[in-house]
């Protein structure tokens, strides 16, 4: 974080005295408080000493591993309580234990309206009032209800149902009613398309699936009939009551209505609980290629990962508070909230477009999600935490000579107070405190997942947030467990040791050149062990025999695709994946993910996918530029046009590219691995547009496609 200003002697000069009155009028007492006060819980001495502090160990001894947390060494831990073996037992116990506390919330709408932008673009804004609680016990009823009225629909145990629909109180009641009757869980993300829902809900012949109104009508009504097994459809909202104009054989129902079926005395009967080994899942991926594939999960599964998980964070109990948006079929959010059920904490309901005051669905001067439920606790994904980076670091190249040095001072400060193991308080209260209210100004814990986190981004939610970010390692196939760093180490780039609930093993992959005995650290293919370990996909032998092994003890490993390196310490980096390695034709291997992560947090880039071929010499890339830096690049070079005919300019290609180049420079990147030729994209790439995942990963085959044109051109034009 440096910036550089042009400015005369006696303005230099005066700008330094006033660094220095402030300096010591501000940040001396807290200097003075730090060295008085004791250091953070759990983070004594500096980081360097704490980075060398064990997390995990190879028990074998080898460097290859398996690797285990210190405390689970001896034993891999499989559940939170004794006898709590099954999610509708989770549910129960914490009914029982935390019965009248608040369980899931939901904001009240009060006014919804259309707002047109200057482009023409027609935007709906809503004005949302507080947030309105169920209890434990209301949730525990109503889950209670609605499976017994679906197994009066003719829903019966073992039998799939799926659920299509995006985050929100009533998915997670929809579930537990089916965890409560046995009823496999089909998950499927909302964004997904007409081939892939019907893929899905056909290849599991489901016959009963919960939706929301809107998904009904704009996406599953014009699939009902490649979807022959369907019999009945249950919609989460309230309204309306009837249903008319659907296929003869498909009955519409209301959530509230299939409860009201499950009150009745003939429908009311013993339930068919779950074994730990059945399945309670079957989570289909959204697919970063090709179609996608089911994972099948069983009870055993989620509740050893959700204790893995619960595990690295801190202090958590029932007075904990946690925001859910991401969607609820990604198994991070999935665990997520699992985890906070299972401890009595708060889920309040939120969405991408309303979390904050500033999202896209907020009216302009009410408050987002995250302003009036002030969670203490958060899951993300780094690509909502890039935006969050540099949308504030927007703001601070906006602000005055002297506003922006001090800022910077602050947070120079408070990094070297995070790395002596220093609370902050003073600094916090001063200079972030606006920042921290971004996201509430409550946040504790913030859970980073879903794909690698730059060094940078990490450092500024550190600081800025106040509140440390515990970044993990996890996939579908292992319950989204595998590691989580302890929040007290402020290493970046490393995603911990070992949940206690698995173990992880590197394979030598030789083709790519990474090995155990490779210096200083082991390195290899991650296989992750353990009985978060999934019981495979889904009608998919033969994927599973590539996949999944069995070793001689029994154990169950995942080979994750993902190539990492063990520390000293016993902590995981991700530094490769082998479908990301492309090997130019002159020899050089290129980490498509390196590039892309390196280059990142380039102000002028919003997204970004590098792409190579082997045939050729170089690199390309497709970009979405952060529109208000592409337009002040464009201002200073007199270049007009309207924003997509500033994308598809030659000139602006050539001017972006050499900032892009300037940032490569600056990541230490290999000439080989700088990007040769862009493509400005005037579109952002959303799970909408098909271009990314739920998760925002890039899904590299569509990409390729939807930009085959202009790769034939980068390349043609050699």
């Amino acid at each position: 974080m440096k910036m550089k200003e042009d400015l005369n002697p006696m303005l230099l000069l005066l700008f330094h005295l006033m660094v220095w009155i402030y300096t010591f009028i501000t940040f001396l007492p807290s200097y003075l408080l730090s060295w008085l006060s004791k250091p953070q819980a759990n983070a004594g001495g500096s980081e360097a000493e704490r980075a060398q502090r064990p997390k995990a160990l190879s028990v074998s001894g080898r460097p290859e591993g398996p690797y285990r947390a210190l405390s689970a060494a001896k034993r891999l831990v499989t559940s939170l309580h004794p006898g709590v073996d099954t999610l509708d037992k989770v549910f129960e116990y914490a009914a029982t234990k935390f019965p009248h506390r608040d369980c899931l919330g939901t904001r009240e709408v009060i006014s919804e309206e259309d707002e047109r932008q200057g482009n023409g673009k027609v935007f709906k804004k809503v004005i949302l009032g507080k947030y309105l609680w169920t209890s434990y016990e209301e949730a525990h009823v109503a889950a209670s209800h609605l499976g017994s009225g679906l197994a009066a629909l003719g829903q019966r145990p073992y039998n799939n149902i799926a659920i299509f629909c995006e985050t929100r109180a009533e998915w997670l009641i929809a579930a537990q009613a089916c965890f409560m009757h046995n009823f496999p869980l089909v998950t499927l993300y909302s964004t997904l398309g007409g081939p892939a829902i019907a893929h899905g809900l056909n290849e599991t012949q489901v016959t009963h699936i919960f939706t929301s109104r809107e998904l009904l009508e704009t996406r599953l009504k014009a699939i009902l009939t490649e979807v022959p097994r369907l019999q009945h459809i249950i919609v989460l909202d309230d309204s309306p009551t009837s249903w008319p104009g659907y296929p003869r054989g498909i009955s519409v129902h209301n959530m509230a209505a299939v409860q009201q079926l499950g009150t009745r005395p003939e429908n009311v009967r013993d339930r068919k609980q779950p074994l730990p080994s059945d399945i309670a899942v079957i989570m289909y991926t959204s697919g970063s290629t090709g179609v996608p594939k089911g994972v099948m999960i069983s009870h055993s599964n989620i509740i050893a990962g959700i204790t893995g998980m619960a595990e690295r964070i801190p202090n958590l109990c029932e007075d904990d508070t946690y925001i859910g948006y991401l969607p609820l079929a990604h198994v991070l959010e999935l665990s997520a909230e699992l985890v906070m059920l299972s401890h009595g904490c708060r889920i309040g309901y939120s969405s991408p477009l309303t979390l904050a005051d500033q999202s896209t669905k907020i009216k302009k001067g009410s408050k987002g999600d995250t302003s009036v439920l002030q969670p203490t606790l958060m899951a993300a994904v780094p690509e909502i935490m890039d935006r969050i980076y540099k949308n504030v670091m927007t703001k601070v190249e906006e602000m005055n000579c002297v506003q922006r040095t001090l800022f910077i001072l602050a947070y120079n400060y408070k990094l070297e107070q995070l790395v002596r193991g220093h609370s902050t308080p003073l600094c916090d209260k001063l200079v972030f405190k606006k920042v921290r209210s971004l996201l509430g100004g409550r946040l504790r814990v913030l859970l980073a997942g879903g794909a690698p986190l730059s060094a940078v981004t990490q450092r500024f939610m550190n600081v800025c947030l106040c509140c440390p970010v515990g970044q993990g390692y996890g996939l579908t196939e292992t319950c989204g467990a595998g590691t989580i760093s302890e929040l007290w180490d402020y290493s970046t780039g490393r995603v911990g040791g070992p949940l206690v609930c698995s173990e992880i093993k590197l394979k030598d992959w030789l083709e790519g050149g990474y090995r155990s005995t490779d210096k200083p650290c082991p390195r290899g293919e991650i296989l992750v062990g353990g009985p978060n370990v999934t019981m495979g996909y889904y009608k998919k032998d033969l994927k599973n025999q590539e996949d999944f092994i069995v070793d001689e003890s029994g154990q169950r490993w995942f080979c994750t695709g993902d190539i990492g390196e063990f520390h000293k310490d016993g902590c995981l980096k991700v530094i490769d994946r082998r479908k990301d390695l492309v090997k130019l034709q002159a020899g050089e291997y290129v980490s498509l993910g390196k590039v892309e992560a390196m280059l990142k947090n380039c102000s002028l880039i919003d997204n970004i996918c590098a792409y190579a071929n082997s045939d050729e010499t170089y690199v390309i890339s497709f970009v979405v530029p952060n529109q208000k830096q592409l337009l002040v690049l464009a201002k200073q070079h007199g270049i007009q046009g309207s924003w997509e005919e500033l994308c598809s300019n030659v000139a602006m290609e050539e001017l972006a590219l050499k900032v892009i180049t300037e940032a490569a420079v600056a990541a230490h990147l290999e000439r080989f691995e700088f990007p040769r030729k862009i493509r400005l994209s005037p579109e952002p790439w959303t799970p909408e547009t098909g271009l990314v995942t739920d998760a925002f990963k890039l899904r590299r085959v569509q990409l390729k496609t939807h930009y085959q044109d202009d790769i034939e051109r980068m390349y043609g034009g050699k």
